[in-house]
């Protein structure tokens, strides 16, 4: 996964709209989600377990078994994703359990980002995988228009309907029809902080943008700086602006301006710039190299260094928790808040990564169908770092009470959702690194002065993208 962006980031918007039905279950089931975040940086219960994928839950041994899957001995299938590290580990391990309960053989393949370019070239060269996670709507899309994806057959899409509320089994149909089993998702709306810094600088949780300029500048006093970005990926600098803008500007322009009903020289795209230059445009609230420092260090380096780290906050979603040290135990010394509001109410951003289809075969819709079902999301769910919009898997089965509010949020928000920004749009504006609004970010991050040229550059390559 691009670590959702990788991964999912699952779009809510607190923000009330009292005009229709539909905004105000949206803004009620948004309201329930940002209480669930609210709690999230409370000292977790006693008895968690590690906060990351090296601890003992999760064995295959422990894997309930509520799918039905056919016998596959001989069969062999490839999966391909962009997911490195401990989430690949962990994901390795769903997939050996679905090879004990069929006898399959299954190989992960590692993809690069854009992983639609890189199914394209194995399109091409006739040895596509059999399924690939597929981390945008825009991709589920161009899979389907270029003809590479596969319906799911009638199995899959049972355990879709048992296991998944309407709105995550709609995000991955195209055309009416289903493609995508949505088998991890993200809460995006999250800021990690290292709680003895916070503690040592007297600085609190903050509630609100203001408040979190506060908190920055005392966190910066007491020496430490407040913010570490990982600017090498353009997608984490994408959530950054997707945060500021949902809830500053509200559901209805976010729905406008990720389907380029609006342009981005609009003036609520320039006041967002504008409000990210408050963090972005001071040097010495974000941790030096952030244009080459990748995710996971821009994780680590905020939970590393002891009570002086590189910097005290990293915005990041739940999947953050894999690159949080043994010795840093969420909850008590890596805490969360969700982020802060800007406009009226605070944004819940979420996406993920979908299973697709791609050379349809018993065995391949076997796979999907285990995606699907909760005995393989419980797997990955029990090792950290993770998060499931199956609705049946026990809440338990999350390794800490942190994860469980913030797991518990996302199934309680129901069909109310909204998806990634970035991740609708067409994979050249939304998704490709150097390019896109990945790099124009990257580039208004090295100049934030910058908000005119911004909006400029970014509504040409969206105009081009969405075709005009």
């Amino acid at each position: 996964m691009r670590m959702t962006s990788s991964t999912i980031r699952t779009r809510w918007s607190p923000k009330r709209d009292k005009a229709t039905p539909q905004h105000r279950r949206a803004a009620k089931a948004a309201a329930a989600v940002a209480a669930g975040a609210l709690a999230l940086s409370l000292t977790a219960c006693g008895g968690d377990d590690d906060n990351n994928s090296s601890g003992n839950p999760g064995t295959t041994e422990e894997a309930a078994s509520n799918v039905t899957l056919p016998k596959l001995d001989g069969t062999s299938l490839e999966i391909a994703a962009v997911w490195t590290g401990a989430e690949q580990a962990n994901f390795k391990k769903v997939l050996a359990e679905f090879e004990k309960r069929t006898g399959a053989k299954v190989t992960f393949v590692p993809a690069q980002d854009p992983i639609i370019n890189f199914i394209g070239s194995k399109v091409a060269g006739g040895q596509p995988p059999d399924i690939a996670m597929l981390p945008q709507p825009g991709a589920i899309k161009q899979a389907v228009d270029r003809g590479w994806a596969k319906p799911l057959g009638a199995e899959a899409q049972k355990e879709l309907g048992e296991n998944y509320s309407q709105g995550w089994q709609d995000i991955g149909k195209v055309g009416g029809k289903q493609y995508g089993v949505y088998y991890k998702a993200a809460n995006k709306s999250l800021i990690w902080y290292n709680n003895q810094v916070f503690e040592n600088a007297g600085a609190s949780e903050p509630e609100t943008w203001p408040d979190l300029l506060n908190t920055a500048q005392t966190v910066y006093d007491s020496g430490v700086t407040p913010f570490s970005v990982g600017g090498a990926e353009g997608w984490t600098l994408t959530d950054w602006f997707e945060n500021v803008y949902l809830s500053q500007a509200g559901p209805e322009k976010y729905d406008q301006l990720a389907k380029h009903e609006i342009k981005w020289t609009d003036p609520s795209v320039k006041d967002a710039l504008t409000t990210l230059a408050q963090v972005w445009g001071k040097p010495d609230y974000i941790a030096k190299g952030a244009l080459q420092t990748d995710f996971p260090a821009s994780v680590t380096q905020v939970f590393t260094g002891g009570d002086q780290p590189k910097a005290a906050m990293v915005a990041a979603g739940d999947f953050a928790q894999v690159n949080i040290p043994k010795s840093m135990k969420v909850g008590t010394d890596a805490k969360v808040f969700p982020f802060p509001a800007v406009g009226d109410n605070g944004p819940v951003v979420s996406g993920g990564d979908a299973a697709v289809i791609l050379q349809d075969s018993k065995g391949s819709q076997a796979l999907a169908t285990w995606l699907a079902s909760p005995d393989a999301a419980q797997i990955q769910a029990k090792l950290g770092g993770y998060l499931s919009p199956n609705k049946n898997v026990p809440n338990s089965a999350y390794p800490n009470a942190v994860q469980q509010r913030i797991a518990k949020a996302l199934i309680d928000a129901g069909d109310d959702f909204r998806f990634d920004m970035s991740d609708q749009a067409p994979q050249a504006f939304g998704g490709t690194p150097g390019k896109g609004e990945w790099k124009i970010l990257q580039d208004f991050l090295k100049n934030p002065k910058d908000i005119a040229g911004t909006q400029q550059k970014l509504e040409t390559e969206a105009a081009a993208a969405y075709g005009g």
